[in-house]
């Protein structure tokens, strides 16, 4: 693969380069917080890392390129899922780490600045889908281990059943305004479990 064949802000750098990119991708975090997508500049990201404007114009090359990396970076240093054996303990686990994450001080804004930003760039997009298929990926070993055990129907769509567990705390987020608390997260939890154990989710 030629250097020219490389999209800017897919690969990964190792060894010494690694603390520029953990630097930019923090700084990008920062700035996405502060200004949302649209004010995403390359040059105040490279300001607030302390690295040169170069490095990050020829590394990232667009704020969609840096908003990617940061994606990629995030799916990459997300918590395991949870296995206690119980699916509603997993389950109620992976909705209350949801909603701890959308009510954090930093992550709740970053996870808006990103959704939002994906809804008007397609790579923004494509990046946070990805984001959102290894998460749901992880978790959905619970409900796959449930099926084996006999607690849930054979058939059943592990990645709709995690997506059911966590759609309702984003509504919250970014629709309704409504309360994001340990209580929003259990019924989340219980409900996508009682429609699984129903059946909704088979094949």
């Amino acid at each position: 693969m030629n250097a020219e064949d490389v999209e800017p802000g897919t690969v990964r750098p190792g060894g010494r380069t690694a603390r520029v990119r953990e630097a930019v991708l923090r700084a990008a975090g920062d700035a996405l917080v502060e200004h949302g997508f649209d004010g995403l500049d390359l040059a105040d990201v490279a300001r607030r890392a302390e690295v040169g404007k170069t490095t990050v114009y020829r590394r990232w090359s667009t704020p969609a390129g840096l908003v990617a990396d940061l994606l990629t970076d995030m799916a990459e240093q997300s918590v395991p899922r949870t296995d206690t054996g119980s699916l509603e303990e997993d389950l109620r686990a992976n909705a209350r780490l949801v909603a701890r994450t959308l009510t954090d001080a930093r992550q709740g804004p970053l996870f808006a600045a990103v959704i939002a930003a994906a809804t008007c760039d397609t790579r923004t997009a494509q990046a946070l889908h990805h984001f959102y298929a290894v998460r749901v990926a992880e978790w959905a070993g619970c409900v796959s281990a449930a099926v084996e055990r006999g607690d849930l129907p054979a058939g059943t769509d592990a990645g709709e059943v995690v997506r059911a567990v966590s759609a309702p705390l984003y509504y919250r987020l970014l629709a309704s305004g409504d309360p994001l608390d340990e209580a929003a997260a259990d019924r989340a939890a219980g409900a996508a479990a009682a429609a699984a154990r129903a059946g909704v989710y088979v094949a």
